[in-house]
C-alpha cells in the first residue's frame, strides 16, 4: 500500500520541544514527522504537501501514528489528511506508478 499524508500542529502547545519558541514555524514540526517516516526504514518520498510511504498496512499505519505523534508536540491540536492506495500484492508502486505516467506521456508526445 502507498499512504500520502500531511500533517500539521495548531494551537498552543503545552510542552513544546526545547529551541522551538513562540516563533517556530510549520516546518519545524513538519520535519519532526519527516524524520519518523525517514528512519522506518520503508520507501517514501516528500514534497511540498505530503509525505508518501509505501509498505504493509501496519507497519505504514504505525509510522503515520508515530509522525503524527511527533508533531502532536509542536500544538494543542493536529490535523491529520491521509489517502490511501491499497492494492495487495504490489511493491515498488511508489516509484513504479510514477515510471508508467512518464511512459504514457511520452507515447502521447509521438
Amino acid at each position: 500500500m502507498i499512504v500520502a499524508f500531511s500533517v500539521a500542529p495548531s494551537g498552543t502547545p503545552t510542552d513544546a520541544p526545547a529551541g522551538t519558541g513562540d516563533d517556530a514555524s510549520v516546518h519545524t514540526a513538519v520535519a519532526a514527522a519527516v524524520k519518523v517516516v525517514r528512519e522506518s526504514g520503508l520507501p517514501n518520498h516528500t514534497s511540498s504537501m505530503f509525505t508518501e510511504i509505501e509498505g504493509e498496512w501496519d507497519e505504514v499505519m504505525d509510522v503515520v501514528k508515530r509522525a503524527t505523534e511527533a508533531v502532536g508536540q509542536y500544538g494543542s491540536r493536529v490535523s491529520l489528511v491521509l489517502k490511501a492506495d491499497i492494492r495487495p500484492g504490489h511493491t515498488g508502486e511508489l516509484s513504479g506508478k510514477v515510471a508508467r505516467l512518464e511512459g504514457a506521456l511520452d507515447t502521447m508526445g509521438e
